[in-house]
């Protein structure tokens, strides 16, 4: 049985979720707040999944995520946000979170994205903390290190921000603006969506065999950016 982290100060979400999920098969823990949250994951690697509510009345569901990932735990998180709560879209990413659904959800779509999660975690059940692999590809967090087909790849500060937002939800579509935010953000320089197409267009020269048929970034037209798993 799947062990499941809930971490939501709402109550009747938490009587909700908490009925679905363990008549869904899954055994649920669930914290009300992020110092309870922290004692239960004293042990990370107790939990197959964790499912973090973003505002919480000692703090957020970020600093949750950050610790476990600090603690070098790889385990699948998922944020649960309010629907116009972008910029917490953007953070969670950022924190290391694996996915996000905004609020109100329908309970087969987040049921939906737990199974994927957690086939995508157990078919790489070896892979190192502080690491993303998609197919060839291979990031070492720690070190700013990505590795394609063997080949170190030389990437800017951005580019590799870039690759790491797309790798994370690889088959997801990531709009152009949460990419803007995220560069905007976190690598502390102006980005415009002129800029962005130019990021897109270096980043596709050093990891497709042919930029202008694209097998991994792919362009969702009038959307954003996708990164395609599997072998080129």
């Amino acid at each position: 049985m799947r062990k499941l982290l809930l971490l939501e100060d709402d109550l009747s979400l938490v009587d909700g979720l908490s009925y679905s999920l363990k008549k869904d098969g899954y055994d649920v823990e669930v914290a009300r707040t992020v110092g309870e949250a922290l004692e239960r994951l004293a042990m990370p690697e107790r939990f197959d999944l964790l499912l973090l509510d973003v505002t919480l009345p000692d703090g957020t569901g970020f600093s949750v995520c950050e610790q476990v990932r600090r603690r070098g735990s790889a385990v699948p998180i998922i944020f649960l946000t309010a629907s116009d709560e972008e910029v917490n879209v953007i953070r969670g990413l950022d924190s290391g979170g694996d996915d996000y659904i905004t609020k109100p959800f329908k309970l087969g779509e987040l049921l939906s994205r737990i199974r994927a999660l957690l086939r995508r975690a157990g078919l790489s059940a070896d892979q190192p903390a502080g690491e993303i692999r998609r197919g060839e590809l291979r990031i070492d967090l720690m070190s700013r290190r990505a590795v394609l087909r063997g080949r170190t790849l030389d990437l800017t500060q951005a580019e590799f921000r870039l690759l790491c937002l797309l790798a994370r939800n690889a088959g997801r579509t990531v709009t152009r603006e949460v990419i803007l935010n995220d560069l905007w953000d976190n690598a502390g320089d102006f980005v415009d969506d002129n800029t962005l197409s130019v990021y897109v267009r270096r980043l596709r020269e050093k990891v497709e065999e042919d930029p202008s048929q694209p097998r991994h970034l792919l362009t969702v037209r009038g959307c954003g950016y996708q990164w395609r798993e599997g072998v080129l």
